[in-house]
């Protein structure tokens, strides 16, 4: 993809989207930088070819659009869409329950679908554009003993992702699923886990939880602005992308790759061990 682009991006106050965005400029292009909270962002460097905007992906599918009309108005049009806002809530399925599952789908989910779909007619119309969703490698390892209750979000967004792919291919607007593991970002393991509704039969599970939820905090092996600079790369072609044919996911880290391998070879299993019972349903 020659030439400036106009990236927008959710979610830079910190993390993936704080360094994507200087990233981005750096390599030339505009970028519209986006958080729930302006303030949050107002401290970026002054440059001219960034603009600073308020957006609250859990705000109204109404209110989204209205946003990313008045974004698209900065530099006539969007061309790289990047849905990075997102959090986890850490707790256990049945203690959680459906109104903090619905509060994770909000941001993680339903924001993704309404910030694609308020964009998307501006890469329509050009007949070009890029979709960038930041997931997770639990989307391939939801059964773990302490992200099981926040990564339920997460194959969602894997299996949105790839039906968007395939709805927007004729229209050239290409899909990055990136899938990174554990990288050391801030504040992405901040929230506390929710102790709100105690189920005395999930007491060993809750407390080993609780312990070993943050641990991870400040050695994560996975370096994000090696990983974002490679976000970029792919998005425009260049580095270690170049001459490559696009690819639909991005999977980042050892840790991301060793969970999808071991996914697929569970699954492949599965096929192997009940082959007979999978074919044997057929009208004969």
């Amino acid at each position: 993809m020659l030439g400036q682009k106009v990236w927008l991006i959710t979610g830079t106050s910190s993390g993936f989207g704080r360094r994507l965005t200087g990233l981005a400029l750096a390599r030339g292009d505009r970028v519209i930088a986006t958080a729930r909270t302006l303030s949050k962002i107002e401290h970026f460097p002054k440059h001219p070819n960034l603009r600073l905007m308020q957006l609250d992906v859990n705000a109204s599918t109404k209110e989204i659009k209205a946003r990313i009309d008045h974004a698209a108005r900065a530099w006539n049009g969007i061309d790289v869409l990047v849905n990075n806002a997102g959090y986890g809530l850490p707790a256990l399925l049945e203690e959680g329950g459906v109104s903090l599952m619905l509060r994770q789908f909000q941001t993680n989910f339903f924001g993704v679908v309404n910030v694609c779909n308020a964009v998307l007619p501006y890469m329509r119309k050009k007949r070009n554009g890029t979709v960038v969703v930041i997931g997770s490698r639990s989307a391939w390892k939801p059964e773990g003993r302490v992200h099981n209750f926040s990564s339920s979000v997460n194959p969602a967004s894997l299996a949105m992702s790839e039906s968007l792919a395939t709805e927007l291919e004729p229209f050239n607007i290409r899909v990055l699923l990136v899938e990174p593991g554990s990288f050391r970002t801030e504040g992405i393991l901040g929230h506390p886990w929710d102790c709100s509704n105690p189920i005395p039969d999930y007491d060993e599970q809750r407390a080993y939880g609780r312990v070993n939820f943050s641990k991870p905090a400040g050695t994560q092996p996975g370096d994000p602005n090696k990983a974002m600079k490679i976000v970029v790369d792919v998005v425009k072609g260049e580095g270690c992308a170049a001459g490559r044919e696009w690819p639909l996911y991005l999977v980042l880290g050892k840790d991301a790759e060793a969970d999808i391998r071991n996914k697929c070879a569970k699954v492949l299993k599965h096929l192997d061990d009940w082959n007979d019972v999978v074919r044997g349903v057929d009208l004969v």
